[in-house]
């Protein structure tokens, strides 16, 4: 194998961690989507929640195939808008780093009032378009791929990064639901939120810098 066979494909894996890494701390910060799962299975049950986590991973997987499409028909019009992405993408990852360090400190409810068991489709189709009308989640896809690909997206990547896309989010939400139906482990995940978050929006924050200055 040449060496620039090789270089390619270490820096084919190197973006497949770096986007892999990126989607996980997206996917972990809390929001609307956190929120209806957690709900979820503290109302109904933790089935129906795990329901709710599929039905977003496969919002993500659509998402993120929308997201790779779009970026190599431009990258392939306007190379130009290879640098101009990266900085973009760099800046809205600080932007999210900035939101999730702000709201580390804010109370999270999850308590839902009343039992609604909803069945497994109705919970899957309910996580499928929350994530679906979600305009954020196809920004941040757009923003990753942007900050984290090369100008030729390798054909291989239009299947690679979508499903992981949605095991991200399948495994992340489906690791909520199972914890935080039971109460103890959701008392403990509230009381560390803060932790949680800071983390994360540090780390988010660094990879953001480094996207924006490595140009």
């Amino acid at each position: 194998m040449s060496g620039g066979a090789e270089n390619m494909m270490s820096e084919t894996a190197l973006s497949v961690l770096s986007i892999s890494g990126a989607i996980t701390l997206g996917a972990m910060s809390p929001g609307q989507s956190f929120v209806l799962v957690a709900r979820t299975a503290v109302a109904s049950s933790r089935r129906d929640g795990m329901a709710v986590a599929l039905g977003m991973g496969v919002g993500c997987f659509i998402f993120a195939l929308i997201a790779l499409l779009g970026l190599q028909s431009l990258l392939l019009a306007l190379p130009w808008l290879y640098t101009t992405l990266k900085v973009l993408g760099g800046a809205y990852l600080i932007y999210l780093a900035c939101k999730m360090l702000r709201g580390a400190n804010q109370p999270l409810s999850v308590e839902a009032v009343g039992e609604q068991h909803l069945g497994f489709r109705k919970a899957f189709t309910t996580g499928l378009l929350t994530q679906l009308g979600n305009p954020n989640t196809a920004i941040v896809f757009g923003s990753v791929f942007a900050a984290l690909l090369s100008h030729k997206i390798s054909p291989v990547m239009y299947v690679v990064l979508p499903v992981i896309a949605l095991t991200i989010d399948v495994v992340w939400y489906a690791f909520v639901a199972f914890v935080l139906s039971s109460p103890r482990p959701r008392r403990t995940y509230l009381r560390f939120k803060a932790g949680f978050d800071r983390l994360g929006g540090g780390v988010l924050a660094l990879l953001g810098l480094k996207l924006m200055l490595n140009r």
